[in-house]
């Protein structure tokens, strides 16, 4: 299967029945892959957001010195040249972390047109309502009005934002719950035991909501279940 087939299939899910799944096929601990609550969805309507990761450092609140905006545009460009979709996951590194904009709906049009899909950032965004129009969905903490001089640093290298580290191309899923980056080792396998895991909590939950059954055959309905959709027992 090729990571563009893995990546559109993975968008029919939501984060947090592929964070399960993953628990179930990939021996990464999740305290590695899952970002912190902090980071949430602005644009909820648009999720699930699936693509490959491009990083950044970015500094849009520090009051002196003048914009850097060649290391984006030729993000840009290299945006341009993957044909899958992108997530632009952006670091905030300046002086007043309360006051970090990242980008608004013209930035969002930009980055759409090379290739990407939303932002997930630990700074905030502005122009919401213009971003759901392009469509563009923003993970982030929240909106900011405005902005200073916009200082793009590092590019495409590896990142520690919402808790993880993040790297270029990594897989990141996202929806209105969070965000969560999918270890390597088991994207291709993911949408097909997405589908079993689907399968398995709805078994488990038709016997966990009946007052009926007692907690002792709830519990123990658990193993057989994942059994039945080719689960390992934790």
């Amino acid at each position: 299967m090729s990571l563009l087939s893995s990546l559109q299939q993975l968008a029919e899910y939501d984060t947090a029945l592929i964070a399960n799944t993953i628990g179930y096929l990939d021996p990464t601990p999740a305290h590695e892959f899952y970002m912190g609550g902090s980071i949430a969805s602005v644009t909820p309507t648009l999720g699930p957001t699936v693509g490959v990761a491009f990083t950044c450092e970015v500094d849009t609140s520090s009051p002196q010195g003048p914009s850097e905006m060649e290391p984006y545009f030729q993000m840009l460009k290299e945006m341009e040249k993957v044909k899958l979709p992108i997530v632009l996951v952006a670091k905030t590194v300046g002086s007043r972390p309360d006051h970090e904009c990242v980008l608004g709906d013209g930035m969002a049009k930009m980055l759409h047109a090379a290739g990407c899909i939303g932002v997930v950032t630990d700074g905030g965004v502005r122009d919401v309502e213009g971003m759901l129009g392009v469509p563009f969905a923003a993970y982030c903490r929240g909106r900011t009005i405005h902005h200073t001089a916009i200082r793009f640093k590092s590019v495409n290298q590896p990142i520690e934002i919402g808790g993880i580290t993040v790297r270029h191309h990594d897989v990141i899923h996202a929806n209105f719950a969070g965000v969560i980056k999918v270890p390597s080792g088991c994207v291709d396998r993911l949408p097909e035991r997405a589908t079993a895991m689907r399968a398995f909590e709805h078994d488990v939950h038709c016997v966990w909501r009946q007052s009926g059954i007692s907690i002792d055959d709830k519990r123990a309905c658990v193993p057989v279940f994942l059994k039945k959709h080719g689960f390992p027992s934790k």
